[in-house]
């Protein structure tokens, strides 16, 4: 049965990365792959109940996800249904393309931090499409986004769901992570940026502005800016002081603007107002990316259930038994497997009894899960949004930012591994 379901998962993500060439949606692939994962562990076992409510445990994490994901992308579209992202565009200047990738590659990191890396992606790219005119010059810029978001999001423990769960399981603390891991994420951003800064040069084109449409005003603009980012700035806060998952956060927030954009349109023709309205941005956001995240973690779920992840976590264990190489090793394997059910699977086979809070080997996890990911456009939530939203193609990816992924990932293993063995 677990051989089986291996192969059903093997084939269908075969089926995603060769989307184009078989000229079948990847959404489709990740929903037919999750649901015969499931079935065939279904048929297999003699007590379906227990089965069912696994699938069910399962399927409510995800929804927090999806959830997450539909609010996110609906604050965005609706900022970018009002121009509010010509506040940020009108502030950079710069057409040279070292310059603009160093400003894209940094802001994207800090902003992952304090956000998350799924919802900074989700507003680097469309800010992009404001910049960047030509299609293959800004899929190149959305896979940076992808690395630079993944790298701030592993040294905050809001920033990547991994380091969440490690924060929250008491793996880690926040005051640490932050300190130990800030420097060998920076470096996994800055050493990609290096090798292209001697490689990359010229001017980007000028962007044609669209013509600013008389219906949204000025002050319109500006406070649907501000309060969408601050929505998103708002859902770490929310989690914190009401310990409720994050998608609660979003979705209050997503509520809050659809009343108060109502409120601010209401003297409008409904022909004028129809664009700017949350309903309008619920029908534009990409729903066939929303399925297919569905899709896929529904069949890494079915790989948890199995005791396949665990399996593979011993094996690393028996065989290899260096701590270094294990943990360099799943960060590598996340890119292929979701990230979140690797550190679950982590957390328990490793105690805190075997390894305390804030060990090396926490703190090295939450920065190789964190990053690895960046390996494969399908390898991360961040990788997943991007691929959504610009269409991008696996083995473009494979073949133009992959590798710049990997150089950054093992400069911040090098960096960590060092920096630990000079403070320690």
């Amino acid at each position: 049965m677990e051989n089986l379901i291996l192969l059903v998962f093997v084939l269908g993500y075969a089926a995603i990365a060769l989307e184009h060439t078989i000229k079948i949606n990847k959404a489709a692939s990740a929903l037919v792959t999750g649901v015969l994962c499931w079935t065939i562990y279904m048929v297999n076992q003699p007590d379906t109940h227990a089965v069912t409510h696994a699938l069910m445990e399962h399927v409510s994490e995800i929804a927090g996800i999806l959830f997450f994901l539909l609010g996110a992308m609906t604050i965005v579209e609706l900022i970018d249904a009002h121009d509010g992202f010509q506040v940020l565009t009108e502030k950079i200047k710069t057409r040279n393309t070292v310059q603009l990738l160093w400003i894209i590659g940094l802001v994207t990191f800090f902003l992952s931090a304090l956000l998350d890396n799924l919802t900074t992606t989700i507003v680097v790219v469309s800010l992009l499409r404001k910049l960047i005119a030509d299609r293959d010059t800004r899929l190149f810029f959305a896979g940076i986004t992808v690395i630079a978001a993944n790298a701030g999001g592993a040294w905050s423990p809001l920033g990547d769901v991994t380091t969440t769960m490690l924060w929250i399981g008491g793996q880690i603390t926040a005051a640490n992570i932050v300190q130990q891991l800030i420097l060998p994420s920076l470096v996994c951003l800055a050493a990609p940026l290096l090798f292209l800064s001697f490689r990359l040069k010229g001017q980007l084109p000028p962007v044609e502005q669209a013509a600013k449409s008389n219906v949204v005003l000025s002050k319109d603009r500006n406070l649907v800016f501000a309060l969408g980012l601050g929505t998103l700035l708002f859902v770490p806060i929310f989690k914190t002081v009401t310990h409720l998952p994050p998608f609660m956060g979003m979705l209050l927030g997503l509520g809050v603007m659809w009343i108060i954009t109502e409120m601010i349109h209401s003297g409008k023709d409904e022909e004028d107002k129809d664009f700017l309205s949350v309903v309008y941005a619920l029908r534009k956001i990409d729903t066939p990316s929303i399925l297919f995240f569905l899709g896929i973690l529904v069949s890494v779920a079915a790989l948890q259930v199995t005791g396949q992840l665990n399996s593979l976590a011993t094996w690393l264990t028996t065989t290899i038994g260096n701590d270094t190489i294990i943990v360099t090793s799943i960060g590598l394997l996340s890119a292929i497997v979701d990230n979140v059910p690797l550190v679950a699977a982590a957390q328990g086979m490793y105690s805190l009894e075997q390894y305390p809070t804030d060990h090396y080997f926490w703190e090295f996890l939450a920065y190789a899960t964190g990053t690895g990911g960046s390996a494969l456009i399908i390898g991360s939530a961040a990788g997943v949004a991007a691929m959504g939203l610009e269409k991008i193609d696996f083995f473009w990816y494979l073949k133009r930012i992959t590798f710049l992924s990997l150089i950054g990932y093992f400069a911040g293993v090098l960096v960590y591994v060092l920096q630990y063995q000079l403070t320690h």
